[in-house]
């Protein structure tokens, strides 16, 4: 199948600039050449040149841009050198109408493992954007009192995360990105006020472990609680800004959308009182800023599922993709 897929790209990546002279002037250009199997295709070559550390294979276009975690460099530097494996796990979702796909996965540089994810945008045939995030664990420990949430990933297949959805499960684009927006006002000053919804078997992963209704004792307490349970709590308080908000991709069959932005802590917080009045501790005491790529399943409406990978930045620092106006 892989092989299929493999052929079925090369060929598309060949058709030139004058075989789509014909489409109609709505159509999206190469976007509209570029399926899901396409894309599926670049992706599966992409993480094949990745592994063999072999960039110069790939179809990259004259501007290319290539950033690794926050940062913009060559298309060759970064993991490109130093990945020895690839793990199994691969989780994706497409965007055909923009060109670009996403996958998360697990990557191995010599003996240190890590939760990773690459977008890719695919425009006429070459990949003229190229953005990963690779959560190297060490950074962690000066968090939660030195213990590392997130020193044992564990990668599982997560099927409600690739099943299309049924006609009247889904939501329009404009919608989408509303509900995933929703989310990020939740989460900035979380208070206890909800600003989108949640299914009430909604799970999220982050860097390849369970932060809802898990039993972790590295984890915040408040993880033990389901999605709404732990925003209703108000338990990310000093969670001050959530900026730079994107949603390059959104996969309406699947009912997902990619989110990436900052989640700046100003760790000015300490104690503080929860909506049941209980006392609760931020765990970043210093000027601190986390950078992300969520995934969110939306289905009926509501926040089935997240993916998240994110690693830690210098507070305050700016985003490679956008121009960040607000005011610090």
């Amino acid at each position: 199948m892989k092989i299929t897929i493999f052929a079925a790209t090369l060929a598309l990546l060949a058709i030139g600039p004058g075989a789509r002279a014909a489409e109609p002037a709505h159509a999206q250009g190469a976007q509209a050449a570029c399926n899901r199997e396409c894309l599926n295709g670049v992706m599966d070559r992409y993480l094949e040149a990745l592994v063999h550390h072999d960039s110069a294979s790939l179809p990259w276009a004259p501007h290319a841009r290539y950033t690794e975690n926050n940062v913009e460099m060559r298309h060759d530097d970064g993991l490109w050198g130093t990945i020895t494996a690839l793990g199994s796990y691969s989780l994706r979702a497409a965007d055909v109408r923009t060109g670009e796909i996403v996958d998360y996965g697990e990557v191995t540089e010599t003996k240190d493992s890590s939760a990773f994810a690459v977008r890719l945008k695919v425009k006429d045939g070459q990949i003229s954007e190229a953005e990963t995030l690779v959560v190297r664990m060490a950074e962690f420990g000066s968090l939660n009192g030195g213990v590392n949430p997130f020193a044992h990933p564990t990668f599982i297949v997560k099927p409600i995360m690739n099943q299309d959805l049924l006609p009247g499960q889904r939501r329009s684009r404009k919608e989408l990105i509303a509900i995933a927006n929703g989310y990020f006002d939740t989460l900035q000053k979380n208070d206890g006020t909800l600003h989108t919804q949640f299914d009430p078997e909604c799970v999220r992963f982050e860097n390849g472990v369970q932060t809802t209704s898990a039993n972790n004792k590295t984890l915040l307490s408040a993880n033990s609680k389901g999605c709404e349970a732990q925003f209703k709590l108000g338990a990310y308080r000093y969670d001050d800004r959530l900026r730079a908000r994107r949603f390059p991709l959104v996969d309406e069959e699947k009912g997902l959308v990619l989110g990436a932005g900052f989640i700046d802590h100003s760790g000015r917080l300490g104690r503080f009182k929860l909506t049941d009045g209980s006392d609760y501790e931020s765990p970043i005491r210093h000027p601190h800023s986390f950078c992300l790529l969520e995934l969110f399943k939306i289905v009926d409406g509501r926040i089935r599922q997240i993916e998240a990978v994110f690693i830690t930045v210098p507070y305050n620092m700016p985003s490679p993709w956008v121009v960040d106006t607000s005011k610090h």
